[in-house]
């Protein structure tokens, strides 16, 4: 249901008898588009008549998006907000008070604030902390709807529930200039493999009419990626952004956005063109019915759009398996079975990526007849600069289609998903092992002509590996490289500024001054840096640089250490990839490179690694959050699991009475502990009181007896069990928290219900 606010009227009022007048704010009705709660509201843009742009106060949440401190409350302003205003709307049922200014309920006003400043705010009796955080971002995105499958459920929970289900929405995309686009949102839904079963969601939008979103060529067609393992949130953008300035087709333009779903800020994301075929999409010059002729009979050649995803592509997906085993999945035409030409598109796909394939398994062949020599020279160089762990694997398209000359040609493009790539991620050990590569996280050494083999075979089933040892590729990527790539990342370090390139390819400080704030809230809300074993360690580099005019490669001789921050993490991730292309531009130079150390003594701060308690007391179900400085953590570790387990982001849950010691093991090797003493066991009510052990509690077979787990311990699994089943026990769980204890027949039992390791024996009388 649609809910009231009012805004702002001036109306004259006489307040003596002569002429003098002056100004009492009366209020006209301005509307939310979605269901509000008891919160405070903020809009976008101050003062503005919009219904969407709303974003609700919220606390930082954990991983499963439960609130931590719910008496700290921030809003997580999009760049469009003023700097020291913000207008907010009071769904409360009374009176509060924003930093001296009253805002009666139902009602908005315009707040001053000074952004990191925290404010008290009184509520329903009780006390809150409010602090006001200004994004960066390059947009915001808004959708809205409080009831997106027709049966009452919000928009985000309804999408995150199944990757398959998909909504309309009412919608705001919001620059920071102020202008607000309330262009309908036709459809969203779930994407991604890997990446949807992450706690951050990456979504498909879909508007119902082209959009311009900061400077994009309009379009209806967008994915947000959430870029949930990639701590910099930019290395996707970095390589897509280069491949568009070396002049890759179908470069995919993208932003950092901010994205809200009913007024819920669910973090910075990177909005990007989708990957379709269509004149208002990202590859605009065929469409998907254009394997068919005007008869409505395939074509003997048509264009058409493939993914090689050796993995993803099975059970009803349109795909195609090589003669060597490889999987092809058809992107566009996309068809099902039934449809004209389903089996005559597999057929044909199927003979033209066998021929292209089997010719790059020579390392001498000429491949121009099958592909653009130069996008597949390019989407190798991009994919060995990242030693992107997917190449050859997944995510590797390829667009057929006429070129200038109107023959029909494989393009490698367009590139997409780099998360994985440029240092972040680890590997997976026993396929290192077999291929042979013991240097995967590091910017050295060569990477995608080995991917792919085994320890026993000289050759491999991989694509891209074939591309990596095909001697013509490897002259024109060693052309393309000093003639493309070395003045962009000369571009991209601020050593030589282009403009030309910065239309397409910014400098790193530019990229970091976008996404500084974004970031900033994206892990301020409860999104984590180091998102699990997967990611490689960040906390040291020994960097690198090249000097094209004298062809120098130099070293540092000593590492620079990177704290576990966002910016340590950014500043890893760029000197990360510099380093790397210095590497290769040192490999592929065709002349004696020199190679030299560099003292960069004066770069080495002195850091001492430090956690933030030693000791720590909690009682049963409650947490604490251990925070390690000046040095990465590898593993965190308890004693006592029983008593106190610990995350992997050092997040403590006191479980029952007793001691545990908690250890950090760091990077370098190093140990940090916190002794942990939790001084209370967890406790249960039945009923609305808390529980008694010399009571016997009495119920009917038409009133069952609740019982509810106190606290956060009740997240570890707990157990029941009934003396006498026949007379009573335990039947349904709403939660871990909340159980039901169900009558059978007249008698006497003992409900035993074990938590944590305590077990609570609750004696019931049945009448």
């Amino acid at each position: 249901m649609k809910k009231t606010i009012s805004i702002l009227l001036a109306v004259l009022m006489l307040v003596s008898v002569v002429c003098t007048v002056s100004f009492n704010a009366e209020e006209t009705k301005k509307t939310i588009s979605f269901d509000t709660e008891n919160a405070l509201y903020a809009h976008a843009v101050a003062e503005s008549e919009d219904a969407e742009a709303w974003s609700e106060w919220q606390c930082e949440h954990d991983e499963y998006y439960s609130d931590i401190n719910s008496s700290q409350k921030y809003f997580f302003l999009p760049s469009s907000a003023d700097d020291n205003k913000v207008e907010i709307y009071n769904a409360f049922s009374e009176d509060v008070v924003v930093n001296g200014t009253d805002i009666p309920a139902g009602k908005t006003a315009v707040v001053n604030y000074d952004e990191g400043k925290t404010y008290t705010v009184k509520a329903s009796g009780k006390d809150y902390k409010l602090t006001l955080i200004k994004s960066s971002a390059e947009a915001a995105i808004y959708v809205n709807n409080s009831d997106a499958d027709g049966k009452g459920t919000e928009l985000f929970a309804y999408l995150s529930s199944d990757k398959d289900n998909s909504a309309k929405a009412a919608g705001a995309i919001v620059t920071p200039d102020g202008k607000i686009d309330n262009t309908p949102v036709k459809k969203i839904k779930g994407r991604g493999n890997t990446t949807w079963g992450k706690a951050k969601k990456p979504f498909n939008i879909t508007y119902d009419k082209k959009v311009s979103i900061a400077g994009m060529d309009s379009s209806k067609k967008y994915s947000l990626l959430a870029n949930y393992q990639d701590d910099s949130l930019s290395r996707n953008r970095f390589l897509y952004d280069l491949s568009d300035a070396v002049g890759m087709p179908y470069a995919s333009d993208s932003r950092y956005v901010d994205f809200y779903v009913n007024g819920y800020y669910w973090g910075s994301y990177q909005l990007t063109e989708k990957i379709e075929v269509g004149s208002d999409s990202l590859i605009d010059d065929f469409g998907e019915e254009d394997y068919l002729d005007a008869e409505g009979n395939v074509k003997e050649d048509f264009p058409f759009l493939c993914e090689v995803d050796a993995g993803a592509a099975e059970g009803e997906d349109y795909f195609v398996k090589l003669s060597g085993g490889q999987k092809i999945t058809i992107k566009a035409p996309e068809l099902s079975e039934g449809d004209k030409g389903y089996d005559e598109v597999k057929s044909y796909v199927k003979t033209k990526f066998d021929a292209f394939y089997n010719a790059a398994r020579s390392k001498t062949a000429d491949l121009s007849t099958y592909a653009d020599v130069d996008s597949l020279a390019n989407i190798y160089l991009i994919n060995e600069l990242g030693k992107n762990w997917d190449a050859g694997v997944s995510s590797l398209f390829f667009t057929y289609k006429q070129d200038d000359n109107g023959a029909f040609k494989f393009y490698g493009s367009p590139v997409w998903d780099y998360d994985n790539s440029l240092g972040n991620a680890v590997g997976v050990e026993y396929e290192l092992k077999s291929i042979g590569v013991n240097d995967y996280e590091d910017y050295t050494g060569w990477w995608c002509k080995y991917k792919g083999k085994s320890g026993s075979s000289k050759t491999s089933s991989n694509i891209m590996n074939r591309f990596a040892q095909n001697t013509p590729i490897l002259n024109r990527a060693k052309a393309l490289w000093a003639e493309k790539y070395i003045p962009a990342i000369e571009h991209f370090t601020s050593a030589k500024p282009d403009e030309t390139i910065n239309k397409d390819f910014y400098s790193a400080d530019a990229y970091y001054k976008l996404v500084k704030k974004t970031a900033e809230m994206n892990y301020k809300s409860g999104w984590f840096l180091n998102t699990g074993g997967w990611i490689a360690d960040h906390s040291t580099l020994t960097k690198s640089s090249f000097d094209k005019e004298t062809n120098t490669y130099y070293v540092n001789k000593y590492p620079t250490s990177y704290p576990e921050t966002f910016e340590g993490m950014y500043n890893y991730a760029r000197d990360w990839m510099v380093s790397r292309s210095a590497w290769l531009s040192k490999e592929m130079s065709d002349t004696t490179v020199i190679e030299k150390i560099n003292d960069n003594t004066e770069d080495i701060p002195k850091v001492t690694a430090k956690i933030s308690a030693k000791k720590a007391s909690l009682k049963a179900g409650k947490t604490k959050t251990l925070k390690v400085t000046g040095a990465s953590v590898k593993s965190w570790k308890t004693s006592k699991k029983t008593v106190a387990k610990v995350t992997k982001k050092g997040k403590i849950t006191a479980l029952k009475k007793g001691s545990a010691t908690i250890t950090a093991t760091l990077t370098n090797g190093k140990k940090l502990t916190c002794k942990v003493k939790v001084t209370s066991n967890p406790s249960i009510k039945v009923g609305s009181k808390k529980f008694k052990k010399s009571k016997v509690y009495t119920l009917t077979k038409k009133k069952p007896l609740t019982v509810k787990i106190s606290g956060k311990a009740s997240s570890v699994k707990n157990s029941y069990k009934s003396s006498n089943k026949k007379v009573a026990k335990v039947v349904s769980k709403t939660s871990a928290k909340k159980l039901k204890i169900k009558a059978y027949k007249m008698g006497k039992a003992k409900i035993t219900v074990k938590v944590n390791g305590v077990s609570f024996k609750i004696k019931v009388k049945v009448k």
